[in-house]
């Protein structure tokens, strides 16, 4: 248990609870949470299968409808076949990773993952007693990871690659050559690669392109994706993998002594949210790229910060190293003394030291709130 780690944002939540519960006002922008409501023809779509009775045991890999609604919107956006009997269901996409590093990594297997990047990652790499072997993403170079460098840290005890794009925390989107890069290695060595995909339809510009697609991946590749983001449903924890047909049982099987199933009625409201209106996606996107606008801009203006335009997701990610303190020390004093709950880039690994996250998955009026504040602190410090 010593070896499991943690998600430093939801004890950022807590603090930041704990001082609104003595009447401070905090403008919360640690958590990446969509701050919309999910879309009415979801939310209809699952009382109607509450009142229809879909309380009951489910299976354990999905109910057979968002199974097959699964395979089909992952056919269409990422252009490969794909067959129900290749889907997991779990509640939250973050099962699916957990499952994924449990049921492939030994003991002393080599790991490579992101950093900066999401913490769960480490940890349950960690958590199996594998070997963590990190890849740098790198500001100067748009977030994305230097060829070299990947190509040098894959080896026959490479057992597992993990991607994220669009990324958190970073925001930075991986290219099409990117990709070909990972696929060239991951043949080379005979490596399972793990893609994280959670954020792929909150993209702000350029055309997204998944692993899944790159000829030759499809049976080395578990795709992660789910509603929570792009349908703004983190509380109906729904998420779902992809993967190869071999693996899948074996994924469902660590689900059925996990979780057992995920509730019927919030299958249900997956069901419709594939394959009713996408509008409300759009509008969301649209919405966050001008809070991304926004909060780039103002950051900028701060003393001590340099920040650049995320590609994809809805995180700012700014170097802060001219305000002279390091980022823990930072992300406690805006949440103590300003107001405002960020996330220090320590919180996704020793690479991110020098960085904060800001989520903007929050309303323009707080985003400028939080701007206002954060200005006023830093200048108090270098006054």
């Amino acid at each position: 248990m010593n070896r499991l780690g943690t998600e430093t944002a939801f004890e950022v939540l807590v603090k930041a609870r704990a001082l609104e519960a003595k009447g401070r006002d905090i403008v919360h922008l640690e958590v990446g949470e969509p701050d919309f409501a999910t879309p009415q023809n979801i939310v209809d779509a699952g009382v109607k299968a509450l009142r229809d009775g879909k309380t009951k045991y489910t299976p354990s890999a999905g109910i057979p409808e968002l199974r097959e609604a699964i395979a089909q919107h992952v056919s269409a956006t990422r252009g490969v076949k794909v067959t129900p009997d290749m889907v997991v269901v779990t509640p939250g996409a973050k099962p699916i990773m957990f499952f994924s590093i449990l049921a492939l990594v030994e003991p002393g297997d080599e790991v490579l993952y992101p950093v900066p990047g999401f913490p769960i990652y480490e940890s349950m790499i960690n958590y199996c007693d594998g070997t963590p072997v990190p890849y740098l993403l790198r500001e100067e170079n748009n977030f994305r990871f230097d060829p070299d460098e990947f190509r040098a840290k894959v080896s026959n005890q490479t057992k597992l690659i993990i991607l994220n794009s669009p990324h958190n925390p970073t925001g930075g989107v991986l290219e099409e050559s990117d990709l070909r890069v990972v696929a060239e290695m991951a043949q080379k060595f005979n490596v399972t690669v793990f893609t994280d995909e959670i954020y792929w339809r909150v993209l702000y510009d350029g055309k997204f392109v998944s692993l899944l697609s790159i000829p030759g991946m499809q049976e080395r590749t578990i795709l992660l994706d789910g509603f929570s983001k792009t349908y703004s449903m983190t509380g109906w924890r729904l998420g779902w993998g992809v993967m190869p047909v071999d693996l899948q049982p074996h994924l469902a099987r660590l689900q059925t002594n996990s979780n057992s199933c995920v509730a019927g009625f919030v299958q249900y409201a997956g069901v419709e949210a594939l394959t009713g209106p996408q509008e409300s996606v759009g509008k969301m996107v649209a919405a966050f790229k001008e809070r991304r606008d926004t909060i780039v801009d103002g950051l900028n203006a701060i003393p001590g910060f340099t920040a650049k335009k995320s590609r994809g997701a809805f995180y700012a990610f700014p170097n802060v190293t001219g305000v002279g303190w390091d980022s823990r020390k930072l992300a406690d004093y805006l949440l103590n003394d300003a107001g405002v709950a960020c996330l220090s880039g320590t919180a996704f690994g020793a690479q991110g030291e020098g960085y904060l996250r800001f989520s903007y998955a929050n309303s323009l009026d707080n985003i400028k709130k939080a701007l206002t504040r954060i200005r006023e602190a830093v200048v108090k410090i270098q006054d």
